[in-house]
């Protein structure tokens, strides 16, 4: 059983090697000297930025998208077990009712809150 665990430890041992290597390569070969000119000024599209450029956005935008690939991966889990619906029996049926009730949980709250109000 150990083992089991020491093969874990292996493969993050080594994740973490890999990205500290990654790391360390890219601080050893990144340029030294301060950038001048054009290399500090904002570039948008070709096109020379007129006014501030940080601009802040409205973050409903952003919850209005989490809200949506929260739901949207919420619905793959939804399709297995429809699949499987005739097999599984009551309680896996129960058990979805509760994880639909769930989601209609929080989609009530997000509209309450407004974040899937677009303007």
């Amino acid at each position: 059983m150990l083992q089991q665990y020491g093969i874990v430890a292996v493969f993050l041992a080594g994740g973490a090697a890999t990205a500290i290597a990654a790391l360390a390569t890219n601080w050893l070969l990144r340029p030294r000297g301060n950038a001048v000119g054009d290399k500090v000024a904002t570039y948008e599209c070709g096109l020379d930025t007129r006014g501030p450029t940080w601009v802040q956005f409205k973050v409903s935008y952003f919850l209005y998208a989490l809200v949506f690939l929260l739901f949207d991966v919420e619905t793959v889990f939804l399709y297995p077990w429809a699949v499987r619906f005739q097999v599984l029996g009551l309680f896996a049926f129960i058990e979805m009712i509760i994880f639909i009730a769930i989601l209609v949980i929080g989609l009530w709250y997000a509209w309450k809150e407004g974040a899937l109000k677009w303007l």
